[in-house]
This record gives C-alpha cells, sequence and structure tokens, in this order.
C-alpha cells in the first residue's frame, strides 16, 4: 500500500542530458500503474495517484493493472501465482485497452516494478515509454521481510513457505516473491532454479535473451527511485540494480556490474545515452507524500517528456553523489 509522508528527493544522472526542442506539442500519454504486494488495483491509495496524475498533466488516462477485478483476490495474486503467466496476462491486458495503442508511460510501486520491466522486455505492445519504478526489487531480494498482520494469514502463508522452501520447484512456481529471490553469497540455486527473476535479468549465459535487450533499451526514459530508509526490500540497493554483499557489506554499483559492462540488458545503453536516472529519498518503503508525486508527474510524464533543468548538472551514476533537487511544490 502507498503510503504518504514527507520527504525529499535527491535526484541524479547517468550523464549530462541534451534534447531536442520539441516542433510540435504533443499529446498527454496515458499512464499505467502497476501496485505492489499486499495491495490492490483499485485500492484508495492507486486510485489517489491516478487522480493526482490527472492534476498534474490534464488529460491523463490512467489504467491499474488488475490480476482479477475482484479486489481480494487481485491482492490474493500479489502473493501466490506465476509470475510468467501474469505478465502474460498483463500483455494481453494492455493490449486490449484502445487508449493505450500507441504508447503510454508506467509507474511500478514495489514488486510492480520489475515486473513492468518484465512487460517491456518480454512484450512491450503496446509500447511503454516512460518507466518510473520505486523501490522495486530489480536486483531481487535476500529476505522476506513484509510486515503481515496476526489475521493475514495470506502473507503469513507466503512469508512462511519462501523462508522455508524457497527453492522447491512448487513454491518457485507459486510463491510470487520466492520468484524474485536472489541471495548474491548463495547464486548456485538461484541460477538453476529461479522461476523469474533469473530469466528477465538475463543472468543464465548459456540463454541471454536479445529481446529483452532490444525491448529495454527501446525506452525513452528508465527512472528507478531507491527510498533511502527502506527496511522492507532487503538489500534497498536493489531498487538501483546494485549488488549488496551481506557478509562483506559491500555494495557494487550496477555501472561496475557485469549486467552492466557486457550490457546483458541494454542498461549500458540506457545509461550511455541520458535514459538511465537513478533518484533516492530518505523514507522508509513506499513512503511518498501527494507533493513529491504530483512534482514527479510534471517532470518526468508531461506532454513533452522530462522537463529540462535551467542548471544541468552532471551525475555520477549510482554512486550515490547527487545534486539536490525538490521535485514538490515549484513544479
Amino acid at each position: 500500500m502507498v503510503s504518504r509522508t514527507a520527504l525529499v528527493i535527491l535526484l541524479s544522472t547517468s550523464v549530462a542530458l541534451a534534447r531536442p526542442e520539441p516542433t510540435a506539442a504533443k499529446k498527454q500519454l496515458p499512464l499505467v500503474i502497476w501496485h505492489g504486494l499486499g495491495d490492490t488495483y483499485n485500492s484508495e491509495g492507486i486510485m489517489g495517484i491516478g487522480e493526482l496524475a490527472n492534476e498534474a498533466n490534464p488529460g491523463t488516462f490512467m489504467h491499474s493493472i488488475y490480476l482479477d477485478e475482484d479486489g481480494g483476490s487481485d491482492r490474493s495474486a500479489s502473493f501466490f501465482g506465476l509470475v510468467d503467466t501474469q505478465i502474460s496476462e498483463v500483455c494481453s491486458q494492455l493490449q486490449a485497452v484502445p487508449e493505450l495503442a500507441h504508447g503510454f508511460n508506467a509507474i511500478g510501486f514495489s514488486q510492480g516494478g520489475q515486473f513492468l520491466r518484465g512487460y517491456v522486455e518480454r512484450c512491450n505492445d503496446p509500447p511503454l515509454k516512460t518507466l518510473i519504478t520505486f523501490g522495486a526489487q530489480h536486483n531481487g531480494i535476500a529476505d522476506f521481510l513484509a510486515s503481515c498482520k496476526p489475521t493475514d494469514f495470506v502473507c503469513k502463508s507466503a512469508s512462511s513457505l519462501l523462508r522455508s522452501s524457497k527453492w522447491s520447484p512448487w513454491v518457485q512456481h507459486k510463491v510470487v516473491p520466492a520468484q524474485y529471490y536472489r541471495d548474491p553469497d548463495d547464486l548456485g540455486p538461484y541460477l538453476e532454479y529461479s522461476a523469474f527473476l533469473a530469466d528477465i535479468n538475463n543472468e543464465r549465459p548459456e540463454g541471454r535473451n536479445e529481446t529483452y535487450k532490444k525491448h529495454l533499451s527501446s525506452l525513452e526514459r528508465f527512472v528507478m527511485v531507491m527510498f533511502e530508509d527502506d527496511q522492507t526490500v532487503v538489500p534497498k540497493e536493489s531498487a538501483w540494480f546494485a549488488e549488496f554483499n551481506t557478509t562483506s557489506g559491500v555494495t557494487t554499483r550496477l555501472e561496475e556490474r557485469a549486467i552492466y559492462k557486457e550490457d546483458w540488458l541494454g542498461l549500458k545503453k540506457l545509461g550511455s545515452e541520458g535514459r538511465l536516472e537513478y533518484l533516492t529519498t530518505p523514507g522508509k518503503h513506499m513512503q511518498l507524500t501527494d507533493e513529491v508525486l504530483v512534482g514527479m508527474f510534471k517532470t518526468y510524464l508531461g506532454p513533452g517528456g522530462k522537463k529540462e533543468e535551467k542548471k544541468p548538472k552532471k551525475g555520477k551514476g549510482s554512486d550515490g553523489k547527487f545534486s539536490l533537487q525538490n521535485l514538490g511544490g515549484e513544479l
């Protein structure tokens, strides 16, 4: 569930961005949202975000991805199901929405972030233009710390199964968080048994998919937001595709990893062309204010795409050195 508390957002770009001046007015693109674990497509929070998007950029059509039209069943599907099947169903779902036919922008909250990336890599029809992910687990989770209420037996069941038998075929094909479990200290079982993430990250050397790379590198912009005080996503650096060694405490930035250097997914192409951005916020997992969301919508999702900063500053990729940008209020 998306909560809203005060925060300041920090912004960095991989390289200084150069953008041509628009030659004609551009139409406002639709917005697609994929919610996170334990939320529903029609929750008050998700519907409120759609309203904010339309306030920020009038005329924004919003579609909230669902895995079941019943809200309770949709929530259960965020815990239990085969992610490959879910993404295939979403591909068909989005193709059936006429407003999306010529392309759309998208926001993925938590696990919805890597699932939207999976949509881009697997089908991308209709085409996704700008993808923003908040607290996504792009490089997986090494622990499952979802806070389950005592009466939330769906959450508690998923947590128990993930902890007890994460690499069993049944769990890998039924428990959603297990399908993006990845312990960098123990990659053997992950590469052998992972039912989703190892494939979507193109980590298996014997079967790297060039279509994934082609599709992901076609994004106009890929914006990854990490919550600085995130204690739910372990490690939190997964939101930036970074590798965190739990034994040594050393973080390996995306740009220093083979997945980027050898460009398994097209991330290097995005980064070298200034289309890959890293943002961070000092909030906890999914703590967002209306002010910051509106600022993000206006900055990245307006008719002309990302606005040109008055004084753009060179960023340093995902090394944590940023120029401070308050995206709320002034935009």
